[in-house]
């Protein structure tokens, strides 16, 4: 046959395009889909955040706190507003006295925190290593260095490293208390937090002893030097006094004028009362030396932690999950972004504006745990040809059926990658529109891998490569498999594959020939990323179906796939996205 007769009578099938639909807006269903894909990135993050926050609860050290309150009697006096101004400069300064290191300091003497492995840390951490490290200087001692100084080290290192082991003690210890006023009130709490219970108490306790101490000291201190310039001034006093009294005897002896007299009594009994008052005051401040009384006093002592402070599991537990599902979420967001691979139908919709993409779900099994499979007419029993063994198959089918209403067409299978289907799928529209009463041919063309041959007629001596030698053999290489169905196995290659042959239109095949005999023809090609066939026979079908494998194939090998079979004139009739979850389908 010439290659004017050869494909008289196939014309593509025009089919409407699809609408381009632009970026359409997020829906509660499209939420719900990434929800159902991601779920696991979401939960393996919360996860490991959970985990984190778990072995942190479990291995860090737990920490107690203890508080005690004091109350603080200000000595102020003046207006109320004055009054007011002064308490509240008089608190802040007993706070600050409180924080001081000569209140901590005794508190670490007192209970010989210098010597507890929680408050001084002998070996230098890693953190500290780097930082001396990065910084040229050593951890080791530089004992050279205090021997050229003139000290030797034996006396001068020891009592260096006393101060340094305290001073060690005092910042740690300042770094776990709290000293605050507790609301506008006169009353301040001191709190200290510690590895036990009773160390916390006792740290506490110590802090509001050693702070009334210190403001005793104060105030002691204060009226020493007062009192030191008491006996001074009365010193002076006493001195004016004995010259006062001298001249008011003097003139007395003697008297010649008398207001003269009466301004050196006054200035005696000044003087005599002056004397008495500064007397008075030494006395008061000598007593106030002897029995110093302190501003603040213990209202609460500190009580044992019935639990523990830090650190906060629920609270650690509950942000960890937050923030784990923050991130999952946002990792989750990223990989559903930069995920190329088709999980969705309307990827492919949108992107080609094919007329329809069908999602079919895995192939069922049957009671023996094999694929339904054909078995040639007469061999045994053809039954399971009958039945559709992948979810969704019958809405394909459906569609397909549609496209021979008004004509009889060849369709041709092709899956963008090996594996994914197309065989089956094949294999499948063949057996329904057979069952729809049909005259279906099934037609294997995939030279790379002829599984439908392999699965439906092994033993076959005769095929397409033949066929394509002799159109008289398609009498005998067309096995029947029921009464509407036949099966042309693919033969035996030897250079060139029938795809390529076919598209030479100098064989004896012809499928105006066969849509005289047949209602439907189904052509498996080999896939389109391991062969060129599909590219070469595709033209001169009536349509072509690019199959694809969901969560598998890249959107962008299926564009390829379709621009390129568009470019070499193919009509693409629609796109199948096989292995489908069934979660998919609802």
């Amino acid at each position: 046959m010439t290659s004017s007769t050869i494909f008289s009578g196939v014309s593509p099938i025009p089919l409407a395009a699809a609408a381009p639909g632009g970026n359409s807006p997020l829906t509660l269903r499209d939420m719900l889909f990434f929800l159902r894909m991601r779920w696991l990135w979401v939960l393996a993050t919360t996860f490991a955040f959970l985990a984190m926050a778990g072995a942190y609860v479990l291995t860090a050290e737990p920490t107690f706190v203890a508080s005690t309150q004091l109350v603080i009697v200000p000595q102020v006096s003046g207006s109320e507003a004055q009054r007011a101004f002064a308490e509240d400069a008089f608190i802040e300064g007993q706070l600050e006295i409180a924080r001081s290191s000569d209140v901590v300091g005794g508190t670490v003497r007192a209970l010989g925190l210098d010597t507890d492995p929680d408050f001084v840390d002998q070996t230098p951490s890693l953190q500290d290593r780097a930082k001396n490290w990065l910084m040229g200087i050593s951890s080791e001692p530089d004992t050279e260095s205090q021997q050229a100084a003139g000290t030797g080290p034996r006396e001068a290192q020891p009592h260096a490293e006393d101060e340094r082991i305290q001073d060690r003690a005092i910042a740690t210890l300042l770094n776990m208390i709290g000293i605050r006023r507790v609301g506008s009130s006169t009353i301040i709490e001191i709190s200290a937090a510690a590895s036990t219970p009773q160390r916390a108490v006792d740290i506490a306790d110590m802090l509001a002893r050693q702070y009334i101490q210190k403001n005793i000291a104060m105030k002691a201190s204060a009226s020493r030097q007062y009192s030191e310039w008491l006996e001074r001034f009365v010193s002076e006093q006493q001195r004016g006094l004995a010259e006062a009294a001298s001249a008011l005897a003097s003139f007395t002896s003697n008297p010649r004028d008398q207001f003269k007299l009466a301004e050196l009594q006054s200035a005696t009994d000044a003087r005599r009362s002056l004397y008495e008052n500064t007397l008075n005051q030494l006395t008061e401040a000598r007593q106030r030396i002897t029995y110093p009384v302190s501003d603040a006093t213990i209202v609460s002592r500190a009580t044992l932690p019935l639990s523990k402070a830090r650190p906060r599991s629920t609270l650690i537990i509950a942000f960890a999950a937050a923030v784990g599902l923050g991130v999952g979420l946002a990792l989750a967001m990223i990989r559903h972004v930069g995920d190329r691979r088709i999980v969705r139908p309307h990827q492919i919709a949108e992107a080609s504006g094919l007329p329809f993409v069908t999602l079919l779900g895995t192939s069922r099994r049957t009671h023996i745990g094999h694929p339904a499979r054909f078995l040639p007419a007469g061999t045994g029993n053809s039954s399971t040809a009958a039945y559709p063994v992948i979810p969704g198959m019958a809405e394909l089918s459906a569609t397909v059926v549609g496209l021979r209403r008004k004509r009889r067409v060849v369709i041709g299978i092709v899956a963008v990658d090996p594996g994914s289907g197309a065989s089956t799928i094949a294999r499948e529209l063949a057996v329904l529109s057979s069952i729809s009463g049909a005259h279906t041919l099934l037609i294997d063309a995939a030279a790379q891998k002829s599984s439908l041959s392999n699965s439906i007629a092994p033993h076959s001596s005769t095929g397409l490569v033949d066929v394509l030698d002799n159109g008289e053999l398609i009498q005998t290489a067309a096995l029947p498999l029921t009464s509407t169905l036949k099966f042309l196995p693919l033969g035996k290659i030897e250079v060139v594959t029938p795809a390529i042959r076919l598209s030479s239109r100098r064989t004896q095949l012809s499928f105006a020939d066969l849509k005289k005999e047949f209602d439907a023809i189904f052509i498996d090609i080999s896939a389109f990323s391991a062969s060129p066939d599909a590219n070469a026979i595709a033209p001169e079908l009536d349509g072509v179906l690019v199959v694809t494998s969901h969560g598998r194939t890249s959107i962008d090998d299926t564009m390829r796939v379709i621009d390129t079979l568009r470019n070499v004139g193919a009509e693409i009739l629609g796109a199948v996205i096989n292995h489908a979850p069934e979660r998919m389908h609802s």
